[in-house]
């Protein structure tokens, strides 16, 4: 493998050459970074992610819950005052007779 390396190089412009020379090199970090990644996963952080995520599904059920509850009462609110306008409406009437006699 390192023959046909140094025959392919033999075939390159210096330019080539010295970009080809980088381009080994930025593969061999990556490699590296690869391994470094792999061997360095911290088993304490994956948990602690883990469980953050389980706490944010358990809020977003407790927002969904929440926001239906609110539909509910705001449902309930108009239909309190949609009842509570017409005897205001018959006693602002009565009251309104009144003050003219």
């Amino acid at each position: 493998m390192a023959v046909d390396k140094q025959d392919n190089a033999s075939e390159f412009t210096p330019r080539e050459a010295e970009l080809q020379r980088q381009i080994d090199g930025l593969q061999s970090q990556v490699t590296d970074l690869h391994k470094a990644r792999e061997t360095t996963k911290n088993p304490k952080l994956s948990s602690e992610v883990q469980s953050m995520k389980e706490k944010l599904g358990e809020h977003s059920k407790q927002l969904e819950l929440s926001a239906e509850k609110l539909n509910q009462l705001q449902t309930e609110i108009a239909a309190l005052r949609d009842q509570n306008k017409a005897p205001n409406t018959a006693s602002n009437k009565k009251h309104r007779f009144n003050t003219r006699v």
